[in-house]
């Protein structure tokens, strides 16, 4: 069942920031930092677990599996990347309902041809707005809880310019999205004209590195969005602590450093769950 925090917070018009989790180590942390919605990123979760790109390589079937776990590890409601559904319309059903069979709570589809790339990299081209206004139709009708909802991305800003998101954003809108989801903007001012275009929820994508500006919850409030992922966030993070833990021990030999911060070997076994085990091995000891 998707969790119903997301319309309910949409609803009351509470801000949303949504952490991108890309594994299960990402979870667990973000289980006792206590965020109650994050993402699953399609660029990052591939990252982690294939050592891929987003590319449109990994499978429906391989996304799934993983956002089935990325749920049953947190204790976050969780909205996940599905690319551009992964083919057809016939794909779109199909992906939909088994995104819904594994607990989430919202889908993100995007109007990229397939395969899609990276939303922030060069070489992205979209489909024609009424095929995937098409998508967005499909998705709303196999969808079987109200509480699972559907994201419209376009990536439509490098190719077709802000009249064509604004364009895009209007067909979606009509086609039943719950939210819509701008990418790539470039300035304030893009965001501002996109968000006062129409009367939906909006969601921006605070992408470290990428070709929109990052601001904090408050000025995306102000801007007016009512959502916003950090998608790359622990991701880069965890890779600049593990390169510098990396060239450590390459140049000293030890992993012991006051520049080095580990995390509490200790807290983290509690985290990922070993007092239900060793509470179970005592239980049963003979």
């Amino acid at each position: 069942m998707a969790n119903p925090i997301l319309r309910q917070k949409l609803a009351s018009r509470q801000f949303i920031t949504a952490p991108g989790i890309q594994d299960m180590i990402a979870a667990v942390i973000a289980n006792k930092v206590g965020f109650d919605i994050v993402y699953g990123s399609g660029y990052w979760t591939v990252a982690s677990a294939y050592g891929l790109p987003d590319a449109g390589i990994a499978s429906v079937t391989q996304m799934v599996d993983r956002m089935a776990t990325l749920v049953r590890t947190c204790n976050a409601a969780v909205v996940a990347d599905a690319d551009t559904g992964f083919g057809g319309l016939l794909n779109v059903h199909h992906t939909v309902q088994a995104y819904e069979q594994a607990g989430i709570t919202a889908i993100q589809i995007e109007d990229q041809e397939f395969p899609k790339k990276c939303g922030h990299t060069p070489g992205k081209r979209v489909v024609p707005a009424e095929e995937m206004a098409d998508k967005i139709r499909v998705a709303v009708e196999a969808r079987r809880d109200e509480n699972f909802l559907i994201i419209a991305r376009t990536d439509a800003r490098q190719s077709e310019g802000l009249e064509g998101v604004l364009h895009r954003m209007k067909l979606y809108a009509e086609a039943g999205a719950d939210i819509l989801f701008p990418e790539a903007l470039t300035s304030d001012e893009e965001a501002r004209i996109v968000t006062s275009s129409l009367d939906k929820p909006m969601m921006a994508n605070m992408a470290d590195g990428g070709l929109t500006p990052i601001r904090d919850a408050k000025t995306l409030q102000s801007l007016g969005y009512s959502m916003a992922i950090f998608p790359a966030m622990t991701s880069l993070a965890a890779a600049a602590a593990m390169e510098s833990a990396l060239l450590n021990l390459k140049q000293t030999g030890t992993s012991l450093s006051p520049d080095v911060p580990l995390f509490n070997f200790k807290e983290f076994c509690s985290l990922i769950g070993f007092e239900d085990v060793w509470a179970f091995d005592k239980k049963w000891a003979r």
